[in-house]
């Protein structure tokens, strides 16, 4: 599996939506429930899947779905 189909099974299981297809572009706007509570979660979710530890300033400079999985490869 790689990590975007990875990160959709995250998102589905996350946000309680089956229907969810990840986009690159895709932002917190493109989905209800994403707050910034559910931010934190999901990037806790990620650093445990994944087995990586992201910084404050890496979350900071995350804009889009793209930008996580771009961050998720490099740091595998």
């Amino acid at each position: 599996m790689n990590v975007t189909e990875q990160l959709t099974e995250i998102f589905r299981d996350l946000f309680d939506d089956e229907e969810i297809v990840l986009t690159r572009e895709m932002t917190a706007d493109d989905i209800e429930d994403w707050d910034s509570l559910t931010h934190i979660q999901l990037m806790s979710i990620c650093e445990k899947e994944f087995h990586l530890k992201f910084s404050t300033v890496e979350m900071m400079h995350l804009k889009n779905v793209g930008d996580l999985i771009d961050m998720i490869e490099k740091k595998m």
